[in-house]
C-alpha cells in the first residue's frame, strides 16, 4: 500500500522530479509505471516524474551496520536529547579491535556517518586517525561532536517549534488547503475520465436541453471485449453511425475528433466493407441509415464550433 500513496502523492500535483534516495528509486519507478498505465487507458492525465538524485548522497547505515532503517530499529533521530544521542552513537556495532590496531575505514558503519557530516578534510583527517589506530570509543566521541555541532542549532529550533502544537496545526492546515486547490481539479478530471462523473453535471445537462434544440451526439463506450467503441447519434436520437473497436478511450477520441474535423469529407460506404474515412474503416452505417445523413450531422458539430 504504502508504494501507492506514494504514488497518489507524487502524481496528483504532476510532478516532474522528484528529490529520493537511492532506494526509493524504485518507488518514483512505480509511480511512473502507474502514471502511465492510466494515460494509456484514458487519455493524458499524469506528468510521469523523474527521480532526481544527488551523487554526493549515500544510503546511511544504521546502528547495526545495515541500511538506516525505521524496520530495522537501527536509526539515529537526529532530535533526539544530547545525551540521548551520545548513547544511541555509542552502540554502534564496531568490530574487535583494539586501540592502537589499524582499522579500515572501507564497510565501516562508524566513519561513513561521520562523513556524511563532515568536510572532506575533516573525513580526511578521521580517516588518518583510523589508520593510527585510534580506539573504537574515541572514535565515537568524535562522531558524536561531529553530529552534535551540526544538529544542535536544529533541535533548539525543533524544540521550540513543537512547543507551539496550536501554531503547527494552523500551518498544516494552510498548507493542506493549498495542496486542496492544485488537486481537486485534477481528481474532478480524473474521475470524469474513468466515468465517474458527477451527477449534479447531467441535471444541468438536462436542463440545458430543454432550453434548446437537441443535436447530435458521439456516445463512447466499453464493450465485454475490453475494446473502445463509439457511435452518432442524430438529433432525432436514431443511431446513424457504429465504430469499429478500438484499443484505448484515446484511439477511439482520436478518430471522432478526425470525423468532427472533417465534417464528414471523404465519408464513403463500401457495400460489404463498411463506412470509410478516405482509406481509414471507422465502422458500419445502422440500419436504415444513409451517409448523407452522417455527413449532415457531423456538420452540426463545426456549427456549434463557430
Amino acid at each position: 500500500m504504502y508504494p501507492v500513496l506514494m504514488a497518489a502523492d507524487i502524481l496528483l500535483f504532476k510532478a516532474h522530479s522528484v528529490p529520493v534516495g537511492r532506494d526509493q528509486i524504485q518507488h518514483i519507478e512505480m509511480a511512473r509505471d502507474f502514471g502511465a498505465r492510466f494515460n494509456h487507458l484514458y487519455g493524458e492525465h499524469f506528468v510521469l516524474p523523474e527521480a532526481a538524485i544527488e551523487e554526493n548522497v549515500a544510503t546511511l547505515p544504521g546502528l547495526d551496520g545495515r541500511k538506516m532503517s525505521k524496520s530495522y530499529d537501527n536509526t539515529i533521530p537526529l532530535f533526539a536529547p544530547r545525551n540521548e544521542l551520545k548513547k544511541l552513537i555509542a552502540s554502534i556495532v564496531t568490530d574487535s579491535r583494539a586501540p592502537g590496531e589499524p582499522k579500515d575505514t572501507e564497510g565501516s558503519a562508524l566513519f561513513q556517518l561521520y562523513q556524511a557530516f563532515a568536510s572532506p578534510e575533516q573525513a580526511a583527517a578521521f580517516a588518518e586517525a583510523f589508520a593510527g589506530g585510534i580506539g573504537w570509543g574515541d572514535a565515537k566521541q568524535q562522531l558524536f561532536e561531529r553530529i552534535d555541532t551540526d544538529v544542535a542549532p536544529m533541535r533548539e529550533k525543533y524544540e521550540a517549534l513543537i512547543a507551539k502544537p496550536v501554531e503547527i496545526e494552523a500551518v498544516l492546515r494552510e498548507g493542506a488547503l493549498k495542496a486542496r486547490k492544485l488537486a481537486t481539479p485534477l481528481l474532478a478530471e480524473l474521475r470524469h475520465a474513468v466515468g465517474l462523473r458527477d451527477l449534479r453535471d447531467q441535471v444541468v445537462t438536462k436542463t440545458a436541453g430543454k432550453a434548446k434544440a437537441a443535436a447530435p451526439t458521439f456516445k463512447q463506450y466499453r464493450e465485454a471485449d475490453g475494446r473502445f467503441y463509439f457511435k452518432l447519434v442524430g438529433a432525432d436520437g436514431r443511431e446513424l453511425l457504429q465504430s469499429i473497436g478500438h484499443a484505448s478511450p484515446r484511439e477511439a477520441g482520436q478518430a471522432i475528433a478526425r470525423l468532427k474535423a472533417d465534417a464528414g469529407a471523404g465519408l464513403h460506404h463500401v457495400a460489404g466493407a463498411g463506412l470509410h474515412l478516405g482509406e481509414e474503416l471507422l465502422g458500419k452505417l445502422a440500419e436504415d441509415a444513409a451517409v448523407g445523413q452522417v455527413i449532415e450531422a457531423l456538420a452540426s458539430f463545426l456549427e456549434e464550433g463557430a
